[in-house]
Parts: structure tokens; sequence; C-alpha cells
């Protein structure tokens, strides 16, 4: 790293030793000089970096006594703290992506849609409660998506959404803390998705498996597919680092039943008790390089510039009681999934197949 954003590095190590007590308060920090030798940089950097932290209020430098953690810092829900965290991390994330030649403009233009998508998993509904939905279930960019512009395609009404694996939706149904599910769970005996999942965890209920899209799961890999991966077998080279999903995903029924069908021990894999709550989390460890493989979606591949190998096309529904369905929210979006505008933006995210969308089994 150029010595000029080194200072950030070092900013943020001590931040760290602060925050996870290692350093208390009136400690006193190493000397520049020190300091310099352990970081392989000049004292000006060191003091730089020194500089940061006391214009956050975390340390103090006096003449002859050095530099030392202040004796009072601030809460852990006090600003000054938060956000000069907060400046740093958004700071060495630029530096990279700036860096790598993209323009201030392509960078926020991209941080708007990303927050635009992700503000529904950590939003507080804004609309009353009687007219939010709440949807627990399998995590997924349409989904995402859909969320995040409900108020603009059913007006006063919000989707509050928590993604909890499509086993977690099921469950949240049955325990009445969700309205509607995202399920795509692959039942090996039958060879079908869903329905036989919802009979055994909602018995006596009837539902409809309201048809969102067919996805394209399979693995996720770097861009140019350097180790040439074709199919699960490939997991196996020791060579290899693979992230999987959590268990109860629909991803990982799919996962563990495939490889048992194969004859491949689970426990050869390495790196298959690396688990990732969502399609993104996969694909960011690989574009890292925290991973050389990871199972996902071909919409999470393609939004990090990753390559994608076709596994298996899944089937994703909206998994919705009948007493919820037929309410007036409900079928003001079954209305929606029919319209060109719901299959074009699904469609557009990548890796999407809209031909059966808006296409309702009900379940008893």
């Amino acid at each position: 790293m150029p010595e000029t954003y080194l200072y950030q590095k070092i900013a943020e190590s001590i931040r760290q030793d602060i925050l996870s007590g290692e350093l208390k308060p009136g400690d006193k920090l190493p000397p520049l000089r020190q300091m310099a030798s352990r970081w392989g940089c000049t004292t000006g950097t060191v003091q730089r970096a020194y500089h940061e932290l006391a214009q956050a209020g975390l340390v103090v430098s006096r003449a002859g006594q050095g530099t030392k953690v202040v004796k009072q810092l601030p809460s852990a829900d006090q600003s000054p703290l938060r956000r000069a965290t907060l400046i740093h991390r958004a700071e060495a994330f630029l530096l990279e992506v700036l860096t790598a030649g993209y323009t201030p403009a392509e960078v926020e233009e991209a941080v708007r849609q990303a927050l635009e998508r992700w503000r529904v998993i950590i939003q507080h509904p804004v609309a009353a409660p009687e007219r939010t939905l709440r949807y627990a279930g399998s995590h997924d960019l349409a989904l995402a998506w859909l969320a995040s512009r409900f108020p603009e395609i059913i007006p006063g009404h919000n989707l509050q959404v928590r993604f909890t694996g499509s086993l977690g939706g099921l469950i949240a149904l049955a325990d009445g803390t969700a309205d509607l599910a995202g399920c795509h769970l692959w039942d090996e005996e039958s060879d079908s998705y869903n329905a036989p999942f919802v009979r055994r965890l909602l018995p006596g209920l009837r539902v409809a498996l309201l048809t969102l899209a067919h996805r394209r799961l399979g693995l996720i890999v770097p861009a140019g597919n350097p180790n040439n991966l074709k199919g699960l077998d490939d997991l196996l080279l020791p060579c290899l680092r693979f992230v999987n999903r959590q268990s109860g995903s629909g991803s990982r029924v799919w996962l563990d039943a495939n490889l048992h069908l194969a004859g491949i021990d689970a426990n050869q894999i390495n790196g298959y008790q690396d688990e990732k709550m969502t399609h993104s989390e996969v694909a960011d460890a690989v574009a890292r390089g925290d991973a050389d493989v990871g199972l996902g979606l071909e919409a999470s591949a393609r939004s990090y510039a990753l390559d994608f190998v076709l596994l298996t096309r899944e089937r994703y529904d909206l998994v919705i009681p009948q007493s919820t369905f037929e309410s007036a929210p409900i079928q003001a979006l079954v209305a929606w999934l029919e319209s060109k505008v719901a299959k074009d933006s699904i469609q557009n995210l990548g890796g999407y197949d809209t031909g059966k969308i808006g296409q309702i089994e009900w379940v008893d």
C-alpha cells in the first residue's frame, strides 16, 4: 500500500485494539520510531495515524509524554467513534476501487444501487403495521429488488424482509411470525420443489405457491474459471477452497442431496463448513480471493463480475397462506407479476427465467 495511505491502516489497527480492550484507557502507544519500524514506514506516516486517532477523540498527545489512549473513551453508541470507524472503512473502499480504475461517478452510482438493494434487510417499516407484510425465507436478489420497490408497486404497503433460509421461512409461517415465505427446497424423492416441505411443516394449512422465477444455481468461480471447474466432483480437488451456504437454505439442501447421489463425502471438501447466509456473501468471498469456488446464484456471480458454472435450474416460490393470499396487497402483487414490467425487471437481474412467473399451485 502506498505510504500516503498506510497511515489509515495503522490507525485502524490501533482503533481495533482500543475497541477490543487490548489497549485500555490511559495506555501509552508505542513511540513513533518503534511503530515506524514495525510497519516499515516513516515516522511521519505514524504521526499522521496518531493525528487521525486524536481527531476521533481516541488518543491524546502531549510533548514529552508521548501519545496515550484517552482516559474516558466514547461509549459504543456515541457518534465520534462510530463515525470515525465508518469513514475509515469508506476511505479504504474508495482507495481500492479508484485505484482499480473506476471513476467517482461510477462508484457513487454503484453505492446508491447497493444501498437501495440492501436497505430492505435492515430498514424499519415505513407503513403502518397493518399495511406491512412480513417476509421470511431464502435470500434472493429478485426478492430484495421487489421489496425495495414494494411501496411503488403496491402503494401504501411495505414488505419487511428477513433472510432466514428456506426452512427458516416455513418455520416462521408456522410460528405466525411471517405472512409469506420465500422457498426453493428440492425434494429428492419426488423430484419437485417446495410442496413436499410445505405439507410436512405446515400440515392442515392451505397455502399458495406463487412462482417468482426459476433461478440458475451453480458454482461461482473467479473470472475466466482458472481451475476449469465443471461440476460437483471438482470440489474434491485438494487445491480448492470452497465456500458454502448455511444449513437450512434451499441451496444447501440441494447440494447435500446431490453430493449424496454422487457418492461424494462432504467432509472431503475443503471449506464445506465455511457457511454464508446469502448468495452475495458467497460471491464476495470468491471475489476477494478468500475462496476459489462457492455455491450460489448466477445473478450474484454477475453482480461481482465472476464466472459461473451451471448445476441446476431451481424454482423459487413465495409461500402464502390462503388467508394472506386473498388480501388486497397480495392480489395486487399477483396482478403485477403478470405484467411485462415485472418480467423484464426480474429477467434483467441476470440468471433468472420468468417464463413461469405468477404461476400458482395450491397445497393443502
